[in-house]
């Protein structure tokens, strides 16, 4: 990353983060800061807490922890679940999820679907499409997205090894641009990239 003013200007910050669930303790005491460049990969055991913790940080879970969040800059939340409305298109899917993100033409967005892998398929019902199909609509969001933050939610969930490269490749190109990235994932990441860990068991490692 340059060394400029900018690049060391948090895009988010979290604090004192404690979280309990039925009596139990998923996590406490968290403080972290996400700086330009960074790509954040949050570990942990299924039900530690990493699908609330990146809720939280994304501002969809108001209530139920301490500690407090904040959001220097806009981002993007793509969450566990695809969110493709089944009666509409993938071109319709994307034209409405980016609709308040900015003026995107069709053309874009029919780029954006190419580069998920699905040239093609723009105008089948969504219906009609695999479950991995579905997670590609979403994905392609994150090449109309102007956001530098990103927070996602298990990625590669129903996404094909040719995928998870195409994936992995965008996201290193976007925190070398300037940006960030937070995500959880069960698997590790084969970029060429130094990837922190905020791992929900064994505290961080940042």
């Amino acid at each position: 990353m340059p060394d400029t003013p900018t690049a060391h200007r948090p895009l988010l910050s979290a604090s004192g983060l404690s979280l309990e669930r039925g009596g139990r303790e998923l996590f406490s005491a968290l403080s972290f800061e996400v700086l330009p460049g960074h790509l954040l990969q949050i570990e942990g055991a299924n039900g530690a807490g990493k699908t609330s913790l990146i809720r939280i940080l994304a501002g969809l879970s108001r209530y139920g922890f301490t500690g407090s969040v904040t959001r220097h800059a806009p981002l993007l939340y793509l969450g566990h679940q695809a969110g493709v409305k089944a009666l509409l298109t993938p071109r319709e899917n994307l034209a409405w999820h980016v609709g308040g993100e900015g003026d995107y033409d069709d053309e874009r967005i029919r780029d954006a679907l190419a580069r998920v892998g699905l040239y093609g398929y723009e105008n089948v019902p969504s219906h009609a499409l695999s479950a991995g199909q579905h997670r590609r609509v979403n994905l392609a969001r994150l090449y109309l997205s102007e956001s530098p933050l990103w927070l996602l939610d298990e990625p590669f969930t129903a996404i094909d090894r040719s995928g998870v490269l195409d994936l992995e490749n965008l996201l290193v190109e976007h925190v070398e641009r300037g940006g960030a990235v937070v995500m959880t994932s069960h698997q590790a990441l084969q970029v060429t990239y130094e990837v922190r860990f905020l791992s929900l068991l064994e505290g961080l490692r940042l």
